[in-house]
């Protein structure tokens, strides 16, 4: 199940990265996944059914006030909750700052790139157009971060690096 993860989480970020989305149907697909490795015993991370249903729900609900102000998509704050179901509770908080440090990162190039006279080629080469918004409430807000692809590369640095140190 540990390659199953690590192809899921890529899907996740060259999905993000290039269309600044993340559909429906992966999302679902990664959670049925996260089920069924804990229901045998075989996920990357070994935590209990407990721990797991705890990490969707905190990673879940978290990014949830993120989309009820706008300033994150619906599809992040799925993917945080199918991400929950993988990692558990334990492991999704250094997920969550190495994918945040990742994002800052990306938001300050970003900005530095579009204030630079050279640089609206450059960003757009770089960082593609945005996505647009899809709630209601803000039509014309774009969504330049793709917040699950870094969320999703945090996560399998995390289980890289925690299945070398343990």
């Amino acid at each position: 199940m540990t390659s199953a993860y690590l192809v899921w989480l890529l899907f996740i970020a060259a999905y993000d990265f290039r269309q600044r989305r993340v559909p429906n149907w992966l999302v679902l697909a990664g959670a049925l996944l996260a089920l069924a490795a804990l229901a045998w015993g075989m996920g990357p991370i070994q935590h209990d059914w407990a721990a797991a249903l705890l990490g969707a729900g905190l990673g879940f609900g978290f990014l949830l006030l993120f989309y009820a102000l706008g300033v994150m998509g619906a599809g992040d704050v799925k993917f945080a909750g199918a991400l929950g179901l993988w990692v558990g509770l334990s492991a999704l908080l250094p997920v969550w700052i190495i994918g945040s440090i990742l994002a800052s990162l990306h938001a300050v190039l970003w900005l530095i790139l579009q204030r630079w006279p050279v640089a609206p080629r450059l960003s757009l080469v770089l960082f593609g157009r945005p996505a647009p918004a899809s709630d209601n409430r803000s039509p014309t807000r774009a969504r330049f971060i793709p917040y699950a692809a870094y969320l999703a590369l945090a996560a399998a640095v995390w289980m890289v690096w925690g299945r070398q140190s343990s």
